[in-house]
This record gives C-alpha cells, sequence and structure tokens, in this order.
C-alpha cells in the first residue's frame, strides 16, 4: 500500500538532452538556424534584429518601429496585412526588448509559400502612415499616463534608470518623447535596423528542404543592406543610492532593489543563479518564506538575476503593505546577511537543485522551447557548452561556494533601494 503521509524521495534529474539547431545561410548570407520536427505541421520563424543606431535624444525610434512595422506598405493596408495572415490561419507578432527587436510567424507548413510574400513585404517595405504613427502616440500617452500612477512601474522604471542611466536599458521615457516622434526618423531606423546583414532567422518545427527554398526565394535576394552601427554602451558600478518617492494615500509601496551584476558570459553566472534562487528565486525561497509566510507583508516577494547583451543586474522586487515598507526592507537586508555569515543547509541545498534542474526539464517542453534556449546562449556569443557547465554547477556547487559568491556580489553598501509609496 502507497503511504500517503510519507512525501516521496527526491531523485536528481540525471541528464537533460538539448536540440541542437542546424546552421545555413540564405544567398545573401542571413543565417538561419533550424530546429527541425516533424511531429506538427507547425512552424515558427523568428527574423531577429539588433538593436541600432541608439540616440539619446530619440530614445523611443526601435520601440515604435517594433510595434508599427506591420501596420501599412507599399502595397498592403495594415487591415489587409492582417486580413491575409489571418485567411491562412497564421499568427503574426512583433517585440522589442533591450538588445533586439524581432518579428515572429507561426504557420503551417502548407501555407508558407502563400504568407512568407507577405511578411517579406512588411520586413522590406513598410511605410508607417502617419495616421497609424498618430494613434499610437495618443494611445501610448494614454498608456503612460495610466501606469505612472502604478507603484510597481515607477519603481521599475527609476531603478532601471538609476542603474543604466539614459540608455537604451535604462532611459525614462516621458509623454514628451511621443510627442517627438517624427515618421522621417521611423523610416530612417527601420531602414538601418531591418536589413538582411542586421538579421538572424531562428525556425523551429516542420521546415523541411522544400520549405527552406520558399524562405530563400523569398529573403535570401532583393533586400537591401544597411551601415547600421550595433548599440554598445558602458556601465559602471555606483555606490549606495537610495531613491523615495512618497505617495501618502498609497496603501501599498513598490520596493525594487538591487545593482550591476554580471551576465551569462561570466563564469560564476551560473553559481549566482543557484545563490538567487535560494535567495528568492521560488516558490520556497528565504525571501517568501520570510516575508510572506512568516510575517505575512506581502502577497508576493522575489529575487532575479538578469542577463542582457552588455551589463546583467539583480534585484529584489516586491509590494508590502505601506504600514510595513521599513520592516520590511529591514527583513529583506537581514535576509542577505544570512547567506554572507552561514552555510546554506544541505537539504534546502538538495531542494533547490532538484527544483532548478527539474525547472530546466520543465522548460524543454517542445521544440519552440528548445530554440529559446538556442537564443540564450547564441546571442551571448555562448555555445551548448554552457549548459553542461549549468548543469553541472547546480549539481556540484558546495555551501562554502555559496558563501563566497554572496560575499563577492551581494555588496549592500552598492545597492541602489528605490521606494514608491509610504516608507
Amino acid at each position: 500500500m502507497l503511504n500517503r503521509q510519507q512525501a516521496p524521495d527526491f531523485k536528481q534529474v540525471s541528464t537533460i538532452n538539448f536540440i541542437q539547431p542546424e546552421k545555413r545561410v540564405l544567398d545573401n548570407d542571413v543565417p538561419v538556424f533550424t530546429i527541425y520536427s516533424r511531429e506538427q505541421d507547425l512552424v515558427r520563424i523568428e527574423f531577429i534584429f539588433d538593436n541600432v543606431n541608439w540616440k539619446p535624444e530619440k530614445p523611443l525610434q526601435a520601440i515604435a518601429v517594433s510595434a508599427l512595422i506591420n501596420n501599412g506598405t507599399n502595397k498592403l493596408t495594415s487591415k489587409e496585412i492582417a486580413e491575409q495572415i489571418d485567411f491562412y490561419g497564421a499568427f503574426f507578432q512583433t517585440e522589442y526588448v533591450q538588445d533586439q527587436s524581432s518579428v515572429t510567424l507561426y504557420t503551417l507548413n502548407k501555407h508558407l509559400r502563400s504568407v512568407l510574400p507577405i511578411v517579406k513585404d512588411v520586413l522590406s517595405e513598410s511605410q508607417f502612415p502617419q495616421q497609424e504613427l498618430d494613434i499610437y502616440i495618443q494611445n501610448q500617452k494614454q498608456k503612460l499616463q495610466v501606469n505612472l500612477k502604478k507603484n510597481d512601474i515607477l519603481a521599475r522604471k527609476e531603478f532601471a534608470h538609476a542603474l543604466f542611466g539614459n540608455t537604451a536599458y535604462g532611459v525614462n521615457i516621458q509623454a514628451e518623447h511621443y510627442d517627438a516622434l517624427k515618421r522621417e526618423d521611423l523610416v530612417d531606423y527601420f531602414k538601418a535596423a531591418y536589413a538582411p546583414n542586421n538579421c538572424t532567422i531562428i525556425v523551429s518545427g516542420k521546415f523541411d528542404e522544400a520549405s527552406f527554398n520558399l524562405l530563400n526565394d523569398a529573403f535570401g535576394k532583393d533586400w537591401e543592406k544597411s551601415n547600421a552601427i550595433k548599440n554598445s554602451f558602458d556601465f559602471a558600478a555606483t555606490a549606495k543610492q537610495t531613491i523615495y518617492t512618497e505617495k501618502p494615500e498609497a496603501l501599498q509601496s513598490a520596493i525594487r532593489i538591487g545593482q550591476l551584476a554580471i551576465n551569462r558570459k561570466h563564469e560564476d553566472f551560473s553559481g549566482l543563479q543557484i545563490l538567487n534562487t535560494v535567495l528568492g528565486g521560488y516558490f520556497g525561497s528565504r525571501l517568501m518564506n520570510n516575508i510572506r509566510e512568516d510575517k505575512g507583508y506581502t502577497y508576493g516577494i522575489g529575487s532575479g538575476v538578469s542577463s542582457l547583451q552588455q551589463a546583467g543586474y539583480l534585484f529584489i522586487a516586491t509590494e508590502v503593505g505601506a504600514d510595513v515598507c521599513s520592516a520590511a526592507l529591514t527583513e529583506i537586508y537581514k535576509e542577505i546577511e544570512i547567506l554572507k555569515t552561514e552555510l546554506i543547509g544541505d537539504e534546502e541545498l538538495d531542494l533547490v537543485r532538484n527544483y532548478m534542474l527539474g525547472s530546466m526539464l520543465g522548460s524543454l517542453e517542445n521544440v519552440f522551447s528548445h530554440a529559446d534556449k538556442f537564443k540564450n546562449i547564441y546571442f551571448a556569443g555562448l555555445d551548448y557548452d554552457y549548459y553542461t557547465k549549468y548543469i553541472d554547477k547546480v549539481k556540484t556547487i558546495t555551501a562554502e561556494e555559496l558563501l563566497a559568491l554572496a560575499n563577492k556580489y551581494l555588496i549592500t553598501d552598492n545597492f541602489t533601494e528605490v521606494v514608491i509609496g509610504k516608507k
């Protein structure tokens, strides 16, 4: 009989297998990485472009182009683009993040011949109609006005600006930035960034030789190159900053604490991820157990280690009752100091190992997630050896190593502390 009063034994994940892509190039040298799967007829094609030509006086160029790129071309209106994509049961989305902008197509393999020319038209002939730009500016200003009343969003904006200054990583967007958007600036940025020599294509799903030929026919020629300059920033650690915006009527205070750190390229990054998981990286973390479960100061609190191409940072984020904000801050710093002075117990460390390995295995649920794992290392200039070392580090790291990492990277004297609400 199964004893349901006894928890099952932990079984550590032994092996994690990654599907590695095949690399090919189009006739115009655009690299194409394909992770093939014949399980379904669905295919995802990602056109990924480095963000370029950063200008502090025009911080919204890349963001606005990404948002408006499918709003009209020489041949098609925004409505026609949407209707034609929808007719074939396909899905088309754009995304902007700090380092890249992407255009992603989801479609059945059998419809590639019909939908790829639509995407090519968008990526080479977008016009950014003034009417669409005017609507975008109006909507974004209204959205910004609403967001600036939300303590958590304000805290995130202030934190990023304090760490990264007036760069693409930290610019503090205001309403006047939207007012300054000009159609000709968007057209110029589009021509500079959305070019074959600035493009990487990552394909996942059912994508055979015939499919590659269709992609090459559409994008391997008649696509004008540019001489854009990839964004480049320099960041230096700063002394402790305390940013407090008082809101007397606030019922909750938003807290964001952290500092510049290392990114995925650094040999300590995997160890720092493990340390972060102990601190606040999962539901059973120390911050959750203390601030939420024991004290009841918040519904949730977490910490993270983020890797960008040109920087890395660690952060702790939460919203707490305004009347317990100071007490919550005290407890947060207390948990950090414990990590710097006391060894993590074997039972807790084993739990974290199993959680992290299980999360890694669980994140590889389909061919698309394997492609996502490839993107993480490819755009960081790494190879699959990174994941081999990561898994080995999770399995073998010692409490002594984590103590040393805590003292090396959790330098509270250098922390930026942002509080929006009441303290």
